[in-house]
Parts: C-alpha cells; sequence; structure tokens
C-alpha cells in the first residue's frame, strides 16, 4: 500500500498522508484496516520515525484513521472527514454557480479548469 517515490518533490511524510488516505478513500484499505506502527513503517521506509509519525498524526486529525493505543493504528470507520469537506465545498458551488445563471457545463468548465491548474493535469 505504501511505496514512496524518492524523486518525488512531495515530502515523505505528505506521500505517506496521501497514500494512506487514497487507500482508505478507494476500499483498497477498508475500515478497520490496521496499518503497520510507525516504527515499522519508518524502519521499512527507510524513513526517520518522526516523518512517519508526522502522517499518522495529520490522518488521524483528518479523521481517516484512529489510533487505539497499544492495538494500533486503523482505517476509522467514520469516513474521511477531508471528503466531506470537499462535498460541502461542492454543494456550496454548484449553488452558487446557479444562483449566478451558469449552466451545469459552465460550471462543469470552471472546475475542471481550476482541477488541471492545480494539480498539473
Amino acid at each position: 500500500m505504501i511505496a514512496l517515490d524518492p524523486a518525488s518533490p512531495t515530502p515523505p511524510s505528505e506521500q505517506i498522508r496521501a497514500l494512506i488516505a487514497a487507500a482508505a478513500a478507494s476500499g483498497e484499505a477498508p475500515v478497520g484496516t490496521k496499518l503497520p506502527t510507525v516504527r515499522k513503517l519508518a524502519e521499512d521506509l527507510g524513513l526517520a520515525v518522526n516523518t512517519v509519525a508526522k502522517a499518522y498524526r495529520e490522518l488521524e486529525s483528518a479523521g481517516v484513521v484512529e489510533t487505539r493505543g497499544r492495538a494500533g493504528t486503523v482505517i476509522a470507520a467514520s469516513g474521511d472527514r477531508s471528503l466531506a469537506e470537499i462535498a460541502r465545498g461542492a454543494a456550496s458551488y454548484a449553488r452558487r454557480a446557479k444562483s449566478l445563471g451558469l449552466t451545469v457545463d459552465q460550471a462543469r468548465a470552471v472546475v475542471e479548469t481550476a482541477l488541471h491548474e492545480t494539480y498539473g493535469q
């Protein structure tokens, strides 16, 4: 589930966070999936423990994982808060676009342009 790209300009902690969040959102890592310990993952990836710990803390803050003390860290049942947040933003955008008289195609084109500019695709 976690394979880092050493050539990427993205810091390792962010790569770990993004990979785990994506696996949780896609169902590749279903609810309850136990993640490796911070120490084990750091060792496996050849990283400092603090690098992995930072990624796990960010995932926990976002509600993607929950830490159960000695039972370890697992994919959370509460879902990904970041997806819920972006869905609220999308709904607000859609209401605003409609109130301004944009067609669905126009509103979609604006979003696609923003995504292309942000993600560089």
